[in-house]
């Protein structure tokens, strides 16, 4: 099976990937909750379905606020709406909620949360750090392990799954917030992983073939961990799929996040890192004999 010897096929069609995800990021913007931009959150329950559209007017009836994110909390029965907005006063949460009780006498408020924007600013900027400790952290373990060659490439692949999972995040417009932030960090982790099962391959076939081309050794080594890293792969996303189809509203954007970002994780595994690792080593050869 030639799969390194088709990696041509395969930057393309990341690089579409990625180039689609990158113009919604950049043309759309990413929708920042309240957990880093700050905000008021409302959620309310009650006990017969209440619309978007319905709740958007008696939200606008009020002339408290204009363009709330409202979105449906649906749970066993539970008719639920959650509103995201700028910061609320006392005063003006009290108006919404007594004009939802009106509307609907069974009414009922389960939470109410504020972040103000200071704390929305330090939550953006400790996300931003955990990432780059994360990544440093990998170069480091990687280069201690394997080398700095190996390195790099995991790296640039951890970005390339990040990018297409922030970008699909930004084509559908899904909320980023700190759920969004670790999904990112068990992402690379889980995208690690199967990486590095592929490298250690590598490694153990540099020693036993090492009279053979490096791309016929690191296909070997691809196809060798294919069924482990697709069997792997697909029992790890259909858990994934289940728990955000069924686990409620409170975690889809972290369950959304890691189906997108495992399956990114496990295309790059096999049909980018070691493509990428291949023509690393190429360009290197080309080098030392010019």
């Amino acid at each position: 099976m030639e799969i390194l010897q088709k990696r041509k096929i395969w930057y393309i069609i990341s690089g579409i990937i990625l180039i689609i995800g990158l113009f919604f990021w950049i043309s759309q913007g990413l929708n920042l909750g309240i957990d880093f931009q700050g905000g008021t959150i409302m959620e309310m329950k009650f006990d017969e379905e209440v619309s978007n559209e319905e709740a958007r007017e008696i939200v606008a009836e009020t002339g408290v606020i204009e363009d709330p994110t409202i979105q449906q909390t649906r749970e066993e029965g539970i008719h639920g709406v959650m509103i995201r907005t700028r910061e609320l006063s006392t005063e003006e949460i009290s108006t919404i909620r007594e004009a939802f009780e009106e509307a609907y006498p069974t009414t009922e408020i389960l939470r109410t949360e504020m972040v103000g924007p200071t704390i929305g600013e330090q939550l953006r900027r400790n996300a931003i750090w955990a990432l780059l400790v994360a990544a440093l952290a990998i170069v480091i373990y990687i280069s201690i392990r394997f080398e700095f060659k190996f390195a790099i490439v995991a790296l640039l692949t951890l970005t390339h799954d990040i990018v297409i999972t922030v970008g699909i995040f930004a084509l559908l417009g899904r909320e980023i917030n700190t759920a969004f932030v670790a999904a990112l960090l068990t992402i690379l982790g889980y995208s690690l992983n199967d990486t590095i099962v592929i490298f250690d391959r590598i490694r153990e076939n540099m020693k036993i073939m090492s009279k053979k081309p490096f791309l016929e050794l690191a296909n070997q080594a691809v196809v060798d961990t294919l069924p482990r890293s697709i069997n792997t792969s697909v029992t790890t996303l259909v858990t994934v799929l289940a728990i955000y189809l069924f686990g409620g509203a409170a975690i889809q954007t972290f369950m959304l996040a890691l189906l997108i970002g495992m399956f990114a994780g496990t295309y790059s595994s096999i049909f980018v890192a070691s493509p990428l690792l291949v023509t690393w080593n190429q360009l290197a050869k080309r080098r030392a004999t010019s």
